[in-house]
């Protein structure tokens, strides 16, 4: 698949896969992105998941015939990208592996192999010819051994997982638009990059002014035409740049935290403000996510379940709190039978990430009301 004359993809759509790392939902799918850049020699970046080396040579023999591949660039270990790379030395045996030094320990540990690996380091160009490769370290995004590898004759960043997201890509890897894949992109951001924002906005300073005008992610479409809108939302997300807007989530077992939750959102929409509405027990929590890397209010509800917080809606606190998410309005509610405990504990947690409580926080006994429960002493204190 052409990229450019020097540029071509090898990589594949993954449409099998439900649980992307068997946690995150891949409803439409999720690529695994591996290119070529072919000049006088041939530099192969990144490979791919296990289960697609048939897929994955025969891509690569398409693109290149009988010559031989001299280099295998290494930008990232996580086994999604990494897995192959055995295989394509056992193809190409005289390929020389080139990444960093703190990927070569991953590179033996997962791969077993040792010999032909040549460690470069920061801003080290490699000559493929007329091509030149160089070399940026990224450092925790996400993993300790990330980099950037760096065209400059074809102002291409083969960025790895930075500007990745889940979503197969198009016949072609290339979109006319990216609000088609902004919402999956800031989930992938959310639940897979979320944590590091700081290392994130260093690699930002790093390669923006290098002058990209081509994206090559190990995930998701290639980006071309709208590198500034990419880069922006990059920016946003990482820089935890927010807007007025509130995200519920919650979880209910009989129905009556879910009915509260259901009121607040309500009146939160009688007054015009812009609200996102998760049912933790019916979604995955990577939904959620998202929309608390977007907006700058979050509301919790959970029943009281065995004197604590139900394990949802605890799995989603302890997942923002993984995230180092900081720095948002906090609401908490829900029900509970002899023991309102649910709230408090919320509340506490809501604390240690230094979210700011606009609420102590709304609890009634047994059913839903609405005698028992004002979702107005919520909403009325976020105007």
């Amino acid at each position: 698949m052409k990229i450019s004359d020097k540029i071509r993809y090898v990589g594949m759509n993954d449409r099998q896969t439900v649980l992307f790392e068997h946690q995150w939902p891949v409803p439409e799918g999720v690529s695994y992105n591996s290119y070529l850049v072919v000049d006088e020699k041939i530099a192969l970046i990144d490979t791919a998941a296990a289960a697609f080396k048939d897929e994955f040579l025969s891509n690569i023999k398409e693109e290149i015939g009988d010559r031989k591949i001299d280099y295998l660039v290494v930008n990232h270990m996580e086994p999604d990208h990494s897995a192959l790379q055995a295989v394509i030395r056992n193809e190409y045996p005289d390929c020389t592996i080139v990444t960093n030094a703190k990927a070569v320990p991953m590179i033996e540990g997962y791969q077993g192999l040792t010999d032909n690996i040549k460690v470069i380091k920061e801003g080290e160009s490699l000559s493929l010819g007329g091509t030149t490769l160089q070399f940026y370290m990224i450092p925790m995004v996400h993993w300790p051994e990330t980099m950037v590898t760096w065209c400059p004759e074809e102002k291409t960043a083969f960025s790895g997982d930075a500007f990745g997201c889940f979503r197969a890509v198009p016949e072609g890897c290339l979109v006319d638009g990216f609000v088609d894949f902004k919402e999956e992109m800031t989930r992938y951001y959310a639940s897979i990059v979320g944590k590091y924002g700081q290392t994130v906005q260093a690699a930002l300073r790093k390669v923006s002014p290098l002058g990209i005008e081509r994206i090559c992610p190990t995930h998701g479409p290639v980006w071309e035409k709208d590198i500034p809108e990419v880069v922006g939302w990059y920016d946003r997300l990482s820089a935890a740049k927010l807007e007025r807007g509130v995200t519920i989530a919650y979880g209910s077992m009989y129905g009556n935290t879910a009915k509260a939750a259901q009121a607040i959102a309500q009146e939160l929409e009688n007054k015009g403000i812009t609200v996102k509405l998760h049912d933790l027990c019916e979604e995955n929590y990577s939904y959620a996510l998202a929309d608390v890397f977007l907006y700058d209010t979050l509301i919790v509800g959970s029943p009281t379940y065995n004197a604590g917080i139900f394990p949802p809606v605890q799995s989603f606190m302890e997942a923002l709190k993984a995230r180092g998410v900081k720095n948002r309005r906090f609401a908490a509610f829900g029900s509970y039978t002899w023991a309102g405990m649910s709230v408090k504990l919320l509340n506490a947690l809501a604390a240690e990430m230094q979210f700011e409580s606009v609420h102590e926080g709304l609890s009634f006994a047994q059913g839903y009301s609405s005698d028992k429960f004002n979702a107005s002493e919520i909403v009325d204190l976020l105007i």
